[in-house]
């Protein structure tokens, strides 16, 4: 029992890191080599694609989405989607996919010439299933090494931990004050009347 109790805590834990991480903004350090539009046909995938942008027909199975190619310092490659998040899930509050799309084609560069580039985004990139991250804005910076703090992580982060250390002390003082002594007095009457069950045999 205490394996299977475990087991379900591990993989709670393990599916509220990957919502967080998934859902919080991350911070990249690239240039921009390409920005070009797609056409898309979300399949089995409609999970990791946003809505619509916002004031079109969000009912066609198709639409044209638009993406940011990039090159790290390090070499390797990266693509970001660039859609609206609107009024939905997560709550970016993102209206400006066609305004963003310029701004990366304006800061496009060659390696003989870099800009680099800070982009925030949210998601994952996985090949296998054609799922890109969503930048949600880009910002020019001085060069690949500079480093972004994540405020805004780290005090979503704290506020949540606050609010379940909060949740867990109330939950364990109820329980204490309340479950806990029915629990023993329950236990109590069944004790007695294994007795006396007992004792009509004797």
């Amino acid at each position: 029992m205490t394996i299977v109790k475990w087991t379900l805590r591990v993989i709670f834990w393990l599916l509220v890191l990957a919502f967080l991480h998934y859902t919080l903004p991350q911070h990249d350090i690239a240039r921009v080599t390409d920005t070009y539009e797609k056409r898309i046909d979300p399949g089995e995938n409609r999970w990791f694609w946003a809505q619509a942008d916002v004031g079109t027909d969000g009912t066609v199975p198709n639409r044209d989405v638009f993406f940011i190619q990039t090159q790290r310092r390090n070499g390797s490659t990266m693509v970001y989607r660039n859609e609206d998040t609107g009024w939905g899930w997560p709550p970016y509050f993102k209206f400006d996919t066609a305004n963003l799309q310029a701004e990366a084609a304006d800061l496009k560069s060659t390696s003989d010439n870099p800009r680099w580039v800070a982009i925030r985004h949210y998601g994952w990139r996985n090949q296998f299933m054609t799922i890109f991250p969503n930048a949600v804005g880009l910002k020019e910076v001085e060069g690949p090494d500079v480093v972004i703090i994540p405020w805004l992580n780290i005090a979503i982060l704290v506020v949540l931990a606050a609010l379940w250390w909060a949740i867990r002390v109330r939950w364990n003082r109820f329980w204490a004050a309340r479950i806990s002594p029915m629990l023993e007095d329950a236990g109590d009457r069944m004790h007695s009347g294994g007795d006396r069950i007992r004792g009509l045999f004797r």
